[in-house]
């Protein structure tokens, strides 16, 4: 397949940007941030995007989405990486979907923006799916969870939480691990907001002896990394998607900087160093592009998608990093003051590299995948 968009998904990205860049600009994310929103997005642009269809992105027509699969969310999250739109988009209409829909559970409530839904997975700072140890003990009625989650998604804002836990063997077994979809306001689970540099929604979650039904496993018992890892990596796609966005905007604005800016009575962007380098940040984002963009096809084609999410997200998080980096040089000092918008840009970027691994995590898994 080539590495383009066709007719259908080039109206979509046009219509995405339109949106965002109207309706969700970085003078949104700032005025949440300064005004301490307790919920960390608007819920009215939630509302408007679940109307624009963009809540049901992937599901196909039949299942009340609107078919444009994974490119499409993609090419959506490539959008609001550009504006650094603020909401559960991700952790919702990608991360979370897409572990029901491989379960082949009702996403219906998640595909018309009603419910929320998120992912709760890794238990310390590095992203180790293999390390759960939150404990699911059985009882006569289901599963009792005790344990911590950390660096949850919108999980201060969600309805459904998936939960990883260990329902035999021991930390770092592949097997051995559980899904189960607990809902918001579950006895004993306490969510604590975590408010980072990014200035999104993210929360740690402690289940004390939290109590669910049987009903409330998704998949197999033992097994969820059969339903866990082809999803994940699914939602790493559409992190990298973002990560471009991001990559990108920051190219721009450097860019247009370079045009303005006058340094010894001379346009800064005429300097043959500069011009070097953005050169080799715009070749880098083009690289990024393409392997984003493949792996996005081959989630669509239902492929085997391990080897391209690694690719992407390895990719996308170290071009990420040098075009934010490469920003704030080229911007000189006021790049560093919160006047100026580039700041909120380094400051998502660095948060999305890690989330559901960094570039060394994927570079590693990209490298056993191939046979290293």
């Amino acid at each position: 397949m080539a590495l383009v968009l066709n007719e259908e998904q080039q109206l979509l990205k046009e219509s995405a940007e339109g949106f965002f860049a109207e309706k969700a600009p970085v003078s949104q994310l700032r005025e949440l941030r300064d005004n301490k929103d307790e919920t960390g997005h608007s819920k009215a642009l939630w509302s408007e995007m679940a109307e624009m269809g963009f809540a049901g992105l992937i599901p196909s027509e039949d299942d009340g989405g609107t078919g444009f699969g994974y490119v499409g969310a993609g090419i959506v999250a490539e959008a609001m990486g550009t504006t650094l739109a603020a909401s559960p988009f991700l952790s919702s209409s990608v991360t979370a979907l897409s572990i029901l829909s491989e379960a082949k559970q009702d996403v219906s409530a998640l595909v018309s923006g009603e419910r929320i839904g998120t992912l709760a997975l890794d238990e310390t700072s590095c992203h180790a799916p293999e390390d759960t140890a939150l404990k699911a003990s059985k009882t006569d009625s289901g599963f009792v969870l005790s344990g911590l989650k950390t660096f949850v998604p919108d999980g201060h804002v969600a309805d459904d939480i998936i939960v990883a836990a260990r329902t035999s063997g021991e930390a770092g077994d592949r097997y051995g691990i559980s899904l189960f979809k607990v809902e918001k306001g579950a006895g004993g689970m306490i969510v604590d907001r975590t408010v980072m540099t990014d200035s999104r929604n993210w929360a740690k979650i402690t289940f004390e002896n939290v109590t669910v039904s049987s009903d409330a496993v998704i998949g197999e018992l033992d097994k969820g990394v059969e339903i866990l890892e082809p999803a994940l990596d699914k939602a790493r796609l559409v992190a990298s998607a973002e990560l471009l966005g991001i990559a990108q905007e920051a190219y721009r604005m450097t860019m247009e900087y370079l045009k303005e800016r006058k340094q010894f009575g001379e346009i800064i962007g005429s300097f043959q160093g500069l011009q070097h380098r953005a050169a080799h940040l715009y070749s880098e984002i083009e690289v990024t592009r393409s392997a984003v963009l493949k792996g996005l096809q081959v989630a669509d084609e239902g492929g085997n998608v391990a080897w391209f999410a690694s690719l992407a997200k390895a990719k996308a998080s170290k071009t990420a990093e040098l075009a934010t980096n490469e920003a704030i040089q080229m911007h000189g000092g006021i790049g560093m003051t919160d006047e100026y918008d580039i700041g909120f840009y380094i400051k998502r970027a660095r948060v999305l590299q890690h989330l559901y691994g960094d570039q060394n995590y994927h570079k590693n898994r990209f490298a056993a995948l191939s046979g290293y």
